[in-house]
């Protein structure tokens, strides 16, 4: 048996992933802070189809300890996809900044991230249908006004998922590795990026995507060949493209 895992799984994007993977007939582990969440959405799993198995795993990976162990505790499971969807954003000044708050986002956004990454990569990187999603942002293409520390932490992800993708199939790795870059999004991201409640997208936002639609947009990159799916700012249409950054030979293997 085979199981997809989806961090940050109990709101938005996490949430209609988990959803979509299981109209996909995928067993599930679902991992995120909020049990109670989790144990609603694993109820929405088995209306889709009762048959699968649903694994709810709870967890706050902004502590590194716990990112050690999650994987550790999974390593019991034959794991097939691996969506790192859990972070979060923060929005003002970098003068003006919350730093308890930053290191927080730093941690989760980098290090769990980077963390889970390489732990599955060096498991799976040989295993054929294996493929890790890594949830970035626009933002970690441009850099965005108010938003620069998170932007920042998006540009890391951004450059390691495709520099991971292109190091593994440029020595043969069978796993696909992918970047998913969503642009302004309707979920609680707004409510921790500025630290209020009830944030509404459709009085303050020009243009969006649902969770719902983000999440199609995800299983269009799981399903496609690219190692790109991201939102044209402009237009807002999603597009599947290969890597954006450059991808150079490293000096010590020239020599």
């Amino acid at each position: 048996m085979k199981y997809t895992v989806i961090t940050g799984a109990s709101t938005g994007i996490g949430y209609e992933a988990a959803l979509a993977f299981a109209g996909k007939n995928k067993n599930l582990i679902i991992v995120a802070r909020n049990k109670e969440k989790l144990e609603h959405l694993e109820e929405e799993i088995k209306k889709i189809n009762p048959d699968l198995d649903v694994i709810i795993k709870v967890s706050d990976l902004s502590v590194s300890e716990n990112v050690y162990k999650l994987y550790e505790d999974l390593k019991k499971y034959t794991l097939e996809t691996w969506v790192n969807n859990a972070g979060f954003g923060n929005t003002g000044l970098v003068k003006d900044q919350n730093l308890e708050k930053i290191e927080t986002m730093l941690h989760l956004n980098i290090e769990a991230l980077t963390i889970l990454s390489t732990l599955f990569i060096k498991d799976y990187s040989d295993t054929e249908g294996s493929q890790l999603i890594n949830v970035s942002s626009v933002g970690g293409y441009s850099v965005v006004d108010n938003n620069v520390t998170y932007s920042a932490t998006k540009f890391f992800v951004s450059a390691f998922t495709e520099g991971a993708a292109q190091e593994l199939k440029k020595r043969g790795g069978k796993m696909q590795i992918k970047v998913l870059a969503p642009a302004a999004t309707e979920t609680e991201f707004a409510n921790t990026a500025l630290g209020v409640n009830g944030f509404d997208y459709e009085k303050s936002t020009p243009r969006f995507h649902t969770a719902k639609e983000m999440a199609e947009f995800l299983m269009k990159l799981y399903d496609s060949d690219k190692s790109v799916g991201i939102v044209d700012i402009q237009t807002y249409e999603f597009k599947l493209t290969d890597p954006v950054f450059n991808f150079r030979q490293s000096q010590t293997e020239k020599h």
